[in-house]
């Protein structure tokens, strides 16, 4: 298991969550499950969106195949940037 990290500039958060509900099914059944979603208090027009993801590699390609599609129908189509992350254990700290 992983996550997935996307960040969208110029949009309202408003219709990036609409859009994520609308997508939420394909999302599902690509192993994307919505866990978060933030707007930049600096910056009103960038959203953040966390996705956990049940396999990493699986989610690459098919965000790749969907961002890739896109840019076929749209070259400039507003596509957010992504990083994977892996879920590392973290080690709590004595006081």
């Amino acid at each position: 298991m992983g996550y997935m990290l996307a960040k969208l500039r110029n949009v309202k958060i408003e219709a990036v969550r609409q859009r994520l509900e609308f997508d939420a099914p394909e999302h599902q059944a690509d192993g994307l499950f919505l866990e978060h979603l933030w707007q930049n208090i600096d910056d009103v027009n960038e959203v953040f969106f966390l996705f956990r993801v049940s396999d990493l590699d699986a989610a690459r390609t098919s965000v790749a195949r969907k961002h890739q599609l896109a840019r076929k129908q749209n070259r400039h189509a507003n596509l957010p940037a992504l990083t994977f992350l892996d879920d590392v254990p973290v080690l709590a700290l004595a006081r």
